[in-house]
């Protein structure tokens, strides 16, 4: 603060005496007559009525600078007027004027008279006088500026306070977000619920020795509702409640973020019991020691430094709980995750089919619906959509109905606010000739023909060649989300699902398109980590190269040349492997194939139940009836054999068996649509 206003001091105190040249003297006529006489005036300049300035020569400045007998003229100024006069009337002055002149010794004296009123009007004098209120108004703004209040403003002297919003039982009673607002979600409600609850009943807990959690990371990916999850906390507690984000702490000064961190926590312990939450912590909780280009003494890692110390340091905070969020959570720093900080791991994970409905619930609230929308038929329609990407649907679904004046949303909006969301922009008026809107016809009803005959592969939805985005065409299949143990064979056909739409193409055409590029892209990298990651291939063996950290250098591989060269080998080998299975399914079927793609152009979208007429039941119905035959004869078995069972004695041969235990699997999350 001080440093601002001696800035501002120098500023003045330059303007007022930096370069300003020393007063004219206040002169007599008698003075100004005799140098008159000695020819040392150059010139009178009347400025009024009774004023004029008088300016001498250069040498008359000299000698009377250096050694007149009257101190009064050693002051003069050396440039500019050097005397003032005041005389009674412009007459009068130059009558005097001409007189000194005559009796003068000199000749061609050099005086002139020059007439230059000045204007004092108000406009000269507010000209004047706006630096000067310009100059004193800056000063104001600064000192009060370093001088406000509020933890969150923005002026210098609070740049080391912490912007935090704090949000108490009382506020914003009305607009409150509760668990109710939070659909799905039922394990993370119970362990945030459980820790609002202690601060509810304290002793509870306390009779039974337990302790207040230091605080819980509510991980996972975005849209998730981790924010909205804490909003509930916020409205479902009765003790105050905190709200930053990690970005916040990050500043452009050294040490404003420590500072703001030990500010945040001065608030807290002040307003104890309560809870801070910490949005988006990956902002300053990355790792240290990992960032290139940056040194051990990095602002950020002093930030985060001061924010380990605060929530488990030499002085504990005691009744202050800390909640955060993440979806980066495996790039965060190890003593931040401890015990003792973070107890509690909380994952916030994408909400299966049943928290899907519940969602579209909450969200279709304020809509003005069809009645016979079906909320589960929606939920099986968004496999892998997040609470945000449900809520995004509803909207759009609303805005596709208001566009074509509709006064209620029905099935079809939400259908096509789906199509639009996961594949973009409907294009319709895209111009493709007859014999490239074929092309794509024969593609994805290749597509579509090996997927349906496969039982491993996701189930048909529909199959459409209306342009969508950077597509063509598209053929939608929805995962089976009670499918979690995903094995070899499985992904085998989904390989030759993806790889259908080109080997339809070449079959028909003798042609390889370029349209294929996704199907391919996608495709290698599922084999790649067949072969590298989920250890499927016999040749390389048991051996996983992926790496859960994110922390291994990209340009740096795992394993040497010649293990690549054996991997490159046997994805190419799993790739062959599945383009001839794909081929021999479309050479069979090719007949099958073009009546699809007839109907795809007379109809544009095809769904299930036109394919089911021309390749018959699908695979995976059929293999979903054998399963559910199989399981009525083994419940029927077990309770016609109940008797035998209960005297059953196991030989060597099955006794073996049982000692044998279960391979462990690979659990994959379920795929968006394929297209």
């Amino acid at each position: 603060m001080w440093i601002w206003g001696v800035v501002i001091l120098i500023i003045i105190g330059y303007s007022f005496f930096a370069g300003t040249p020393s007063a004219p003297v206040k002169g007599e006529w008698n003075m100004v007559e005799k140098m008159i006489q000695d020819g040392e005036v150059k010139r009178i300049t009347v400025t009024s009525d009774n004023s004029a300035l008088v300016y001498l020569t250069d040498q008359a400045i000299e000698k009377y600078r250096n050694g007149a007998d009257s101190d009064l003229l050693k002051n003069i100024p050396q440039n500019g007027e050097q005397l003032t006069l005041t005389f009674g009337s412009v007459e009068i002055l130059d009558q005097d004027v001409k007189d000194a002149v005559a009796k003068s010794n000199v000749e061609n004296n050099p005086i002139s008279i020059t007439y230059e009123y000045e204007d004092h009007s108000w406009s000269n004098i507010l000209l004047n006088i706006l630096p000067w209120v310009f100059i004193i108004g800056i000063w104001f703004f600064l000192i009060r500026g370093m001088r406000g209040g509020g933890a969150g403003g923005g002026n210098i002297m609070n740049v080391g306070k912490a912007r935090a919003q704090v949000f108490d039982k009382d506020d914003n009673s009305k607009k409150r977000i509760t668990f109710k607002d939070v659909a799905g979600l039922e394990e993370a409600k119970v362990e945030i619920m459980e820790i609002v609850d202690f601060l509810r009943k304290a002793d509870k807990y306390r009779e039974l020795g337990a302790k207040i959690p230091k605080g819980a990371l509510l991980v996972g990916p975005p849209g998730t509702g981790k924010t909205l999850l804490a909003k509930a906390v916020a409205g479902e507690a009765n003790v105050p409640f905190l709200s930053i984000s990690g970005s916040d702490f990050v500043e452009m000064f050294v040490g404003v973020g420590a500072s703001r961190v030990r500010d945040l926590f001065e608030q807290a312990k002040q307003k104890s019991p309560c809870i801070v939450f910490i949005d988006e912590i990956d902002a300053i909780g990355r790792a240290r020691g990992k960032n290139a280009g940056f040194s051990g003494n990095d602002e950020r890692e002093n930030t985060l430094n001061q924010l380990l110390t605060e929530m488990d340091g030499f002085q504990t905070n005691a009744g202050v709980i800390v909640l955060a969020a993440t979806n980066r959570v495996d790039i965060l720093d190890k003593a931040l995750m401890r015990a003792g900080r973070f107890d509690r791991q909380i994952d916030v994970g994408l909400p299966d089919v049943k928290e899907r409905e519940a969602i579209f619930n909450v969200h279709m609230r304020n809509l003005k619906l069809d009645k016979s929308i079906d909320r589960t038929f929606l939920a099986k329609q968004t496999p892998g959509f997040s609470g945000a990407d449900i809520a995004n649907v509803c909207n759009e679904a609303a805005l596709i109905a208001a566009r074509n004046d509709k006064k209620e949303i029905s099935r079809e909006d939400f259908i096509a606010a789906i199509d639009r969301i996961v594949g973009g922009l409907e294009k319709r008026n895209k111009s493709m000739s007859k014999a490239e809107r074929r092309a794509t016809a024969i593609h994805e009803a290749g597509h579509a023909t090996v997927m349906w005959l496969m039982p491993e592969c996701d189930p048909v939805l529909k199959v459409t060649v209306i342009p969508r985005g950077n597509s063509l065409g598209a053929t939608w299949s929805v995962p089976d989300e009670e499918r979690v143990h995903v094995t070899n064979t499985t992904l085998s056909q989904q390989l030759a699902g993806m790889l259908g739409g080109r080997i339809a193409e070449e079959v028909n055409y003798g042609t390889l398109g370029a349209g294929a590029l996704s199907d391919l892209e996608r495709s290698t990298k599922m084999t790649y980590a067949m072969v590298a990651f989920y250890g499927m291939s016999k040749k390389i063996g048991p051996i996983s190269y992926y790496d859960s950290t994110g922390t291994r250098d990209t340009f740096t591989k795992p394993f040497s040349e010649e293990t690549a060269r054996s991997i490159d080998d046997e994805v190419r080998r799993i790739l062959e492997e599945a383009y001839a299975c794909a081929r021999e399914i479309i050479e069979k079927n090719n007949d099958k194939i073009n009546a699809m793609a007839d109907l795809l152009l007379e109809k544009e979208t095809i769904y299930a139940e036109d394919i089911e007429p021309i390749l018959g039941p699908s695979a995976q119905s059929l293999k979903a009836k054998a399963e559910k035959a199989k399981e009525a004869e083994q419940a029927k078995q077990m309770q016609d054999g109940h008797t035998e069972q209960s005297e059953f004695k196991p030989t060597a041969d099955n006794k073996a068996e049982q000692d044998v235990e279960p391979s462990e699997g690979v659990t994959i999350s379920p795929e968006e649509p394929q297209a």
